[in-house]
């Protein structure tokens, strides 16, 4: 975890810093590219690098591998911070001799303190928290441990044991992430507007610096997307069963949907009461939330195994059991885009409907739903297409019989079978795009190529 977070706190750094701050070409292009890895679930990344280079389960194996497949959640808030730093203060510094990097480490990255922070935060959560890439690399950590010890015992004490210590780590990270973020301010308090940026001219370093956002993307996106093509050919000669692809793609489809819904309809209460209803009772509501997320998938899929076995047995390996480990996982997704949208809602067209005599329903029906369906259906995307990747609870929960794209891939790559697992993994990358296209859509306006 340590490696992993510092490896990408570099990587993503230094390429937030050339996209945003220095004069190479085709900004535009590259913050697409820097962005793309996101659509490469982890585990399939894993198999494309083991299935092309078998002695790869070492250490620095996976710390490349997770690397690749984690640094653009530190790339993402940076190249935001970036944005929105006053370059006043840089050119100031710069008028006052300091050098490039010295105006980097003095001014600006004091200023990428929070992003930084958290960035390096959802790193160490999702690794903490990652299954399939490190048992596909067979490199023990805590996720393997506790299917191992699920899988030998079924919920024996030895899995709940490292389950819970799982869990502390997750709260010490949460906790030490706030407490090292501190109360700082960082926005701008004077008048006017900021002066537009002049980005460093590279000169001779332009090439070097190509070639360094070549080899990272090369590595992080080319690598992957070769892997599957040539797996897929070599799978296309040896009979895929298409039959079996199309119900698995229908089964997690149908998963996925069922989950989105029941997800954004849960998060639809919460959203609406924290802004609408501000007060403690609600942000507690709001924040519990997120404690769900925070939790490795195999900790909340073995409390649910638990809890289903011990009070509710006619509910283990069913659909809603599983329906509801999606939920607890990834409804903060939902929260965050229904909120936004309530945030931009005038409360004014609900008052005047009230004193026009509508009721609630038919207000909710005309008036609230319209207004937050925006915010309501790219919750749901997210939803949908986290669900579409999901491994761990997944490979816990599901019902026998019951086969998802990840499930399918993770059975064929597990009994080496690679061209059988590459049909599965290339349609969850091509259903993993429409996120990578989402996330960067935002912060691709503004950039001047």
């Amino acid at each position: 975890m340590l490696g992993t977070v510092v490896c990408c706190g570099v990587l993503g750094v230094g390429a937030a810093w050339l996209v945003e701050r220095s004069s190479v070409p085709a900004r535009r292009i590259w913050h697409v590219l820097l962005v793309a890895p996101l659509a490469v679930p982890a585990f399939v990344n894993s198999y494309a690098w083991i299935s092309l280079l078998p002695g790869l389960d070492t250490y620095a194996g996976a710390l490349l591998v997770v690397t690749l497949s984690y640094f653009p959640f530190v790339y993402l808030p940076v190249a935001a911070a970036f944005r929105g730093l006053d370059p006043a203060l840089e050119d100031t510094a710069r008028g006052l001799g300091l050098s490039t990097w010295a105006v980097f480490l003095r001014v600006q990255l004091p200023q990428l303190r929070v992003a930084l922070l958290g960035g390096g935060l959802l790193v160490a959560l999702h690794l903490l928290a990652e299954f399939g890439a490190l048992q596909m690399l067979r490199y023990p950590t805590f996720t393997t441990a506790i299917y191992d010890q699920y899988r030998a015992t079924f919920n024996g004490p030895g899995a709940t044991m490292l389950a819970g210590v799982l869990v502390l780590l997750c709260l010490v990270l949460l906790i030490a992430e706030i407490r090292l973020r501190g109360r700082r301010g960082y926005a701008r308090s004077g008048r006017g507007a900021p002066r537009p940026v002049r980005p460093v001219a590279l000169r001779r370093l332009t090439a070097p610096a190509l070639l360094a956002l070549g080899t990272l993307v090369g590595l992080a996106v080319a690598v992957p997307l070769w892997s599957l093509g040539y797996w897929m050919a070599r799978g296309a000669g040896s009979a895929v069963d298409w039959a079996d692809l199309g119900s698995t793609t229908s089964t997690t489809l149908g998963l996925a949907a069922a989950a989105a819904a029941i997800t954004t309809a849960m998060a639809l209460p919460a959203g609406w009461l924290a802004v609408r209803a501000r007060g403690r009772v609600a942000t507690l509501l709001e924040r519990s939330t997120y404690l769900g997320s925070s939790v490795p998938g195999i900790v909340v899929a073995l409390a649910l195994v638990t809890v289903s076995i011990r009070v509710t047995p006619w509910l283990y390996q069913t659909v809603p059991v599983l329906l509801a480990a999606y939920a607890i996982l990834f409804l903060p997704r939902a929260i965050v885009t229904v909120r936004s949208a309530v945030e931009q809602a005038p409360p004014l067209y609900d008052d005047v409907a009230a004193s026009l005599g509508a009721s609630a329903p038919d207000r909710l029906r005309r008036i609230t739903l319209p207004l937050l369906a925006p915010g309501i259906g790219a919750g749901a995307a997210l939803v949908f297409l986290a669900v579409v990747t999901e491994l761990t609870a997944t490979l816990l929960l599901a019902p026998t019989g019951t086969r998802t794209l990840a499930t399918a891939f993770w059975a064929a790559s597990s009994a080496v079978d690679y061209g059988a697992a590459a049909p599965y993994a290339v349609i969850m990358v091509l259903l993993s795009a429409p996120a990578t296209v989402l996330l960067s859509r935002d912060a691709r306006r503004g950039l001047t190529t």
